[in-house]
């Protein structure tokens, strides 16, 4: 039986000013309520959705004047993020028990601005694919008709395979649903053999294949952002603060769409070749790794667990097998005798055993180690 990988597709509100108007005072009155309740469920440490709602269903619809509905996924909002909150801190994810920024979060309720997503079910949001139109509920009553566009896929995704809640999103002026979908994945094949990547920041990606994707065109633009950010912020003038905002999201959409080419490459190598992909776990890397300061902004943008994702959920799709390995010392260790020795990587792109002599591109090297790795970890897992 075929599992779901679930997917979210956006589609823009194309609202009149009236109904943008009505949107924006629906967001506000569900995130001021969402900072009522958060308040409450941190002074009562009460952050099971049930109890929760005792204390504050009835206060969230008499004051902020939401439906039912509306009321019960504010509540359900909070509820989520004490819980994602209460996660990073037992994984460490916030730093030690006395460090600054975990004491700042354990110390304080969580609050939600003013424009930050409301989720809608369908009770509260209606589709009308045919008409390619939305009725959706907000404090002003419901508003019907209100246009949608998106791309060909994602229109034919959101048709086909919608499923569960959508969130109504703010950005820059504009709106959006974010509907979730949940699509059939193929059936995982016996891998024969694993494909081993390598992330990294000079090479986004090394495959156990020889394929290298550099980063030095991502890193370029991710410089000449950051100088421009530095040189805008320092003029503090209306027109640079503009040019800010207009830019901000501009780098990150370019190195999505450049972790979208490399996965889509290296899972449709996968797939051609019969293999399976064996990726690091890098999870806590940021913690780990000590750096000058000139390099600490290259490795904290760095968006390894970005590209890890999008090869994840393109394999579901594909049928090609994933594994997560340990990765320690792949970058130390000689993928042809098994020798590890700091002193086999003299510099970041050489690799040189100093047991058998064996001589290859540090990337390569470590990615061969992964693809061994991965194929020991899936025989172990799957083993009669």
């Amino acid at each position: 039986m075929c599992s779901i990988v679930r997917l979210v597709v956006q589609v823009k509100l194309l609202s009149t000013p009236e109904q943008a108007a009505a949107l924006e005072a629906t967001l506000r009155a569900a995130n001021k309520a969402a900072d009522l309740v958060s308040r409450i469920a941190f002074q009562r440490r009460c952050f099971r959705n049930f109890d929760l709602r005792k204390h504050t269903y009835e206060q969230v619809k008499a004051v902020f004047g939401l439906g039912a509905q509306a009321a019960q996924h504010v509540i359900k909002k909070v509820c989520d993020a004490y819980r994602t909150l209460h996660a990073n801190l037992a994984a460490g994810n916030l730093g030690a028990p006395v460090s600054v920024r975990r004491v700042k979060a354990e110390n304080k309720p969580i609050s939600f601005r003013p424009g930050a997503a409301q989720p809608y079910d369908d009770r509260c949001l209606s589709w009308q694919h045919t008409d390619r139109t939305v009725s959706i509920w907000t404090t002003a009553g419901r508003l019907r008709g209100i246009a949608f566009t998106g791309s060909a896929r994602q229109l034919a995704l959101l048709v086909k395979h919608r499923k569960g809640e959508s969130d109504l999103v703010w950005r820059e002026g504009m709106w959006f649903l974010h509907a979730t979908v949940g699509v059939p994945d193929v059936p995982v094949t016996v891998p024969d053999g694993f494909v081993g990547v390598d992330l990294g920041i000079a090479n986004l990606a090394t495959t156990s294949e020889g394929v290298r994707h550099s980063g030095k065109g991502l890193n370029a633009v991710r410089h000449r952002h950051r100088e421009l950010r530095r040189r805008l912020q320092a003029k503090r003038t209306k027109s640079a603060k503009r040019l800010l905002k207009r830019r901000r999201r501009k780098e990150a959409r370019f190195a999505a769409n450049i972790n979208h080419s490399i996965a889509k490459q290296i899972v449709t190598e996968a797939e051609r070749a019969g293999r399976g992909i064996a990726l690091e776990d890098l999870r806590g890397i940021r913690d780990r790794v000590r750096l000058r300061k000139p390099q600490r902004v290259t490795l904290h943008a760095w968006s390894f667990h970005q590209l890890g994702a999008f090869v994840a959920y393109k394999a579901a799709r594909a049928g090609v097998a994933v594994i997560h390995v340990d990765a320690a010392y792949t970058s130390q260790q000689c993928s042809r005798c098994g020798h590890v020795d700091r002193s086999n990587r003299p510099d970041q792109e050489t690799f040189t055993c100093t047991s058998c002599g064996f001589a290859e591109h540090a990337d390569v090297n470590a990615a061969r180690n992964i693809a061994s790795r991965g194929a020991a970890g899936w025989a172990v897992s799957h083993a009669a």
